[in-house]
C-alpha cells in the first residue's frame, strides 16, 4: 500500500481509539479547527499570520500535536469547564498558553501567549458533521417528456461518458481515492471527502481537514510533488506548458511530458467509443458532428475542431460539455486543464428571451471605461446565450463550489472567430438563490435594502458575468502574446474579477441606453453585494474567491457600501457606480498591459478575508445557512432507470 493511502487508515484507527472517551484520567478526544489569519503587531505596523489546520489530541492531562506530546496542568475544574495551563508552540508566531474545555458545548478554547485572541476547536466528529451539513442537497431534474426515445437512449450514453470524466479527474487530483474512502468509516467524513475530492477543504483555503496530510500541492496531480519551478523552467520540451499534458518523472528521475491521451488511454478510448455510439443516435446534425469530433479530440488532445463545431450547435434539446476544460485546479502555473462534464437540457423559451444580448456586444466593447487601445479587439459575432437545466455534474465542475453558468470555449482562437457560448444553468441558479442568497441577505444586508435582493437580478448578474468574459482583450496591447500567458498564475483571478465587475457595468450601461426597459438599478447593486457574501464563503483558494476579495476591499475603500454597528451592509448608489468604473478600468488595463507585478500586488494586498468580515461570516455559520449545494443526480433522478 502507498504511504499516502496508509495515512487515512492510521487516522481511522486513531479515531476508533479516541471517540467518546472521558474517564477519571481525563479527556480522550480529537479536536480540530482552523487557525485564521491573525493580525500581529510588527514594528510600527502589523502583519498577518498564515491560516492553518490544527488537530489537538487530548490524552488525559496532555495534548498531542503533530506527533509531539505536551503536558497540561489543570487550574480549575467545575460543572461547566476544565481549564489548563500549558506551553504549546503552534508556529514561530503563536504559542498556546491555556486551554479551556467547555463540557456542555464539547469545545476546546485555546488562549495564546502575548495576544488577546482565542480560538475554538470542535470535536472532530462534530466538526465533520457540521461541515458536511453546510452543503444543502438539491435534486437535479428536468422535464424530459419532449425528448424522443433516441434522445433518451443518447442521454444514457452521455451519463456513462461523464462518469469516465469523473474518474479521470479523481486521478488528476487524488489518485488514492478508493483506499482513502475504504478507510473512512464515519459517514460525514466520507461525504465531506467526496464533496472536496480529497482531504483538503476547497472552501477553506485548501487546508487539510484530515490529520496526517500536509498542504494541498499547488500543482495538484499534474506535476511531481518534489518538482521545483526552476526544474520545470529548465525542461526543454515545448509541450510542458500545454493544457493537455502531465509532467512526470522517467526511470532516471528526470522530468517527462506525457499527453493526456496517453496518460489516460484506457479511459479516453472507452469515452470516445461511447461518444461515437451517441452520435449515431443524434437527430440534430450539428450535435452529431460535435459528438464525432469530440470523440476524436479525446484521442489526440486537439480540441479546436470540436470546439468550433460546438459553437455551431445551438438548437439541440440536449447539450454536453466534456473533456479537459478549465485550469483552475493547477494553482502552480494555471497551465493544466481538468476533466469534467455537464449534461444539459435546453430551456428554449428562456433562451429566446436572452438572444438579443449578442447583437449589442460589439457596441458594449466600444463603451468600456478604458482608452481605445484596450478595446481594439472585436467580440466574435457568433456568440450564443442560452438557458438550460443541468442534470449532471462530473469531475472538476462538481468539486467544492458548484458552477451555475458556463462560458466556453476557452480557446482564444475560437473566441476570436466565433465568440463563445454562455450557458446559464437556470435550475442551479434558482437553488443557490433560494437556499443561500436570500438567507444571507436577511442577515447581512440592511433591512431597508433587503427588498432589492431579487431572483431576476441574481440571474441577470450571473448571465452578464459570462457575457463579460468575452469583452476586453485576449492579447496584450504590445502584441507580445496572450493575457493568459503574461499574467501566469494570476490570470484566472483577474479574469474572474473582470467578468464580475463588467457584468455590473454592462447592466448599468444598457439600462442607461434604454435597452433593458424599466427597472431599479438598486436591485442589481444590492443583489450583487449580497452575492459577494455568498461567494466569499467559498474561501479564497479559488480564482473566484480572490476576485471577490479584491472587489470587496476595493468597494470598501471607495465607499461603495457601508457597514453599521450591527454588521449590516448598505449600498451607496453613487459611490458604487464610481467604484464600478474605476475597478473596471484597473483590471482591463492590467490585463491589456500584461502587468504581472500589478496583478500579483492586487491579489497579495486584497485577496484574503480580514477579521471584521470573518466575524460577519461566522454569524452565517451559527445560523446554519448553507455554504453551497450538492446534488442528488443521475439517470434515475431524471427517470431514465
Amino acid at each position: 500500500m502507498k504511504l499516502r493511502a496508509l495515512v487515512p487508515v492510521l487516522f481511522a484507527c486513531k479515531l476508533l481509539l479516541l471517540q467518546g472517551c472521558n474517564d477519571e484520567k481525563g479527556l480522550y478526544e480529537l479536536f480540530s479547527g482552523t487557525l485564521p489569519r491573525f493580525e500581529l503587531p510588527d514594528g510600527d505596523g502589523s502583519r498577518y499570520t498564515f491560516p492553518e489546520s490544527l488537530f489537538f489530541t487530548m490524552k488525559g492531562n496532555a495534548v498531542e500535536l503533530e506527533g509531539e506530546v505536551y503536558p497540561l496542568e489543570i487550574t480549575s475544574d467545575d460543572e461547566e469547564r476544565i481549564t489548563y495551563s500549558a506551553t504549546i508552540p503552534i508556529n514561530s508566531d503563536l504559542t498556546v498558553s491555556g486551554l479551556t474545555y467547555m463540557k456542555t458545548e464539547g469545545k476546546l478554547q485555546l488562549q495564546f501567549s502575548g495576544i488577546e485572541k482565542e480560538l475554538s476547536l470542535e470535536k472532530f466528529s462534530d466538526l465533520m458533521e457540521r461541515k458536511a451539513n453546510e452543503y444543502a442537497e438539491v435534486e437535479l431534474s428536468s422535464d424530459l417528456s419532449h425528448l424522443s426515445d433516441n434522445q433518451k437512449a443518447l442521454l444514457g450514453l452521455l451519463f456513462q461518458v461523464a462518469d469516465i470524466m469523473e474518474d479521470i479527474y479523481w486521478a488528476q487530483v487524488f489518485p488514492d481515492r478508493d483506499a482513502a474512502l475504504a478507510s473512512l468509516t464515519d459517514a460525514s467524513v466520507s461525504r465531506f471527502f467526496q464533496i472536496n475530492y480529497g482531504p483538503w477543504e476547497r472552501l477553506n483555503g485548501n487546508l487539510p481537514y484530515l490529520p496526517g496530510y500536509g498542504p494541498k500541492p499547488k500543482g495538484s496531480g499534474y506535476y511531481p510533488a518534489d518538482m521545483s519551478i526552476e526544474e520545470f523552467e529548465a525542461l526543454a520540451d515545448p509541450e510542458k506548458s500545454s493544457l493537455y499534458t502531465l509532467i512526470t518523472r522517467d526511470q532516471d528521475g528526470d522530468l517527462k511530458v506525457i499527453p493526456y491521451h496517453e496518460a489516460f488511454a484506457e479511459q479516453v478510448q472507452r469515452a470516445a467509443e461511447l461518444l461515437k455510439q451517441a452520435s449515431e443516435l443524434a437527430d440534430d446534425e450539428g450535435f452529431k458532428k460535435y459528438l464525432e469530433l469530440r470523440a476524436g479530440a479525446l484521442l489526440n488532445d486537439d480540441y479546436y475542431a470540436s470546439d468550433m463545431a460546438w459553437m455551431d450547435m445551438k438548437d439541440n434539446d440536449i447539450d454536453f460539455v466534456v473533456g479537459p476544460i478549465e485550469n483552475y485546479e493547477d494553482a502552480l502555473f494555471n497551465y493544466k486543464a481538468a476533466h469534467e462534464s455537464f449534461i444539459l437540457i435546453k430551456d428554449k423559451s428562456w433562451s429566446e428571451k436572452l438572444a438579443y444580448i449578442n447583437s449589442v456586444l460589439p457596441e458594449m466593447q466600444k463603451g468600456l471605461p478604458v482608452p481605445d487601445v484596450y478595446k481594439q479587439e472585436v467580440p466574435g459575432s457568433n456568440s450564443d446565450l442560452g438557458a438550460y437545466d443541468v442534470i449532471y455534474y462530473a469531475g472538476d465542475c462538481n468539486a467544492g463550489s458548484k458552477t451555475i453558468a458556463i462560458n466556453l470555449p476557452n480557446d482564444e482562437r475560437v473566441q476570436g472567430s466565433k465568440g463563445s457560448r454562455k450557458l446559464q444553468l437556470k435550475n442551479a441558479i434558482r437553488y443557490k438563490f433560494e437556499e443561500i442568497l436570500l438567507p444571507i441577505s436577511n442577515v447581512l444586508i440592511a433591512e431597508e435594502q433587503r427588498e432589492h435582493v431579487t431572483f431576476d437580478a441574481f440571474f441577470e448578474n450571473v448571465m452578464y458575468h459570462e457575457v463579460a468574459h468575452g469583452l476586453g482583450l485576449n492579447r496584450t496591447i504590445d502584441g507580445s502574446g496572450t493575457v493568459r500567458s503574461a499574467l501566469k498564475e494570476q490570470y484566472s483571478a483577474l479574469e474572474e474579477g473582470k467578468a464580475d465587475i463588467l457584468a455590473l457595468f454592462l447592466i448599468t450601461k444598457m439600462y442607461e441606453e434604454g435597452m433593458l426597459g424599466e427597472r431599479d438599478l438598486m436591485d442589481t447593486y444590492v443583489t450583487f453585494m449580497a452575492s459577494i457574501f455568498r461567494s466569499i464563503r467559498f474561501g479564497v483558494a479559488s480564482s473566484h474567491g480572490k476576485a471577490n476579495m479584491i472587489r470587496f476591499y476595493y468597494f470598501q475603500e471607495l465607499g461603495a457600501f457601508s457597514r453599521d454597528l450591527n454588521g449590516s451592509y448598505s449600498i451607496n448608489f453613487e459611490n458604487m457606480q464610481r467604484a464600478m468604473h474605476e475597478l473596471s478600468n484597473l483590471i482591463l488595463t492590467t490585463q491589456g498591459d500584461g502587468d504581472y507585478e500589478l496583478a500579483l500586488k492586487l491579489v497579495e494586498e486584497k485577496g484574503f478575508i480580514r477579521e471584521e468580515l470573518q466575524s460577519d461570516l461566522e454569524r452565517l455559520k451559527v445560523l446554519n445557512i448553507p455554504v453551497d449545494i450538492v446534488f442528488k443526480q443521475g439517470p434515475e433522478v431524471v427517470g431514465l432507470r
